[in-house]
């Protein structure tokens, strides 16, 4: 197969994939699915090797994000999930970055299964994320990541988001090695 050939059959594979992702729908997580979502944090973070202390895989909000995220609660917080007829595919939230200024949010949790990524829905959640968080008040978005997830840190970056040299706040997320903001 020519080089020309394999870029057309990864852009139709690309344009399938976005076409099937249409079809899901992004809303606010309900109490309903808290241990899907709780599976899908540990199954991706588990994935990257980003078990144990300093990871968000031992926040004792990931059993109840419903919860930790009500969006009727101050400091304002939201979650959202991707759900493909009642599959959930991913999700991500953000809240009041803790140990900051009040007008930083951090970027939370925000993960998407292997055979959800690559067709666009990432960008969507993000999208969407960021929009809300200027909706609540927010001036400025930090976020947490690692390394080795490459894809994710390359969405950051189309998304506007800077690379940082050392982390802001206080998430107890020692285990990161990257960090991100950007102004919203």
């Amino acid at each position: 197969m020519s080089t020309s050939e394999a870029g057309e059959q990864a852009e139709h594979a690309a344009r399938a994939r976005a076409q099937a992702w249409a079809r899901v729908v992004l809303r606010p997580i309900t109490e309903a699915d808290d241990p899907a979502m709780a599976g899908l944090v540990r199954e991706v973070m588990t994935e990257h090797a980003a078990v144990g202390p300093g990871f968000a895989i031992v926040d004792p909000e990931i059993d109840g994000l419903s919860v930790a995220y009500d969006p009727s609660r101050e400091p304002a917080a939201e979650y959202w999930v991707l759900d493909d007829a009642g599959e959930l595919l991913g999700g991500g939230g953000f809240g009041a970055l803790a140990g900051g200024n009040g007008r930083t949010c951090e970027l939370r949790k925000m993960y998407l299964l292997p055979r959800a990524r690559g067709g666009g829905l990432g960008r969507r959640l993000l999208e969407h994320l960021l929009a809300r968080m200027i909706a609540r008040g927010y001036r400025r978005c930090y976020l947490e990541t690692l390394g080795t997830m490459h894809k994710a840190r390359a969405l950051y970056l189309a998304a506007g988001f800077a690379k940082l040299c050392t982390p802001e706040g206080a998430t107890g997320h020692f285990g990161c090695d990257a960090w991100y903001a950007r102004d919203l």
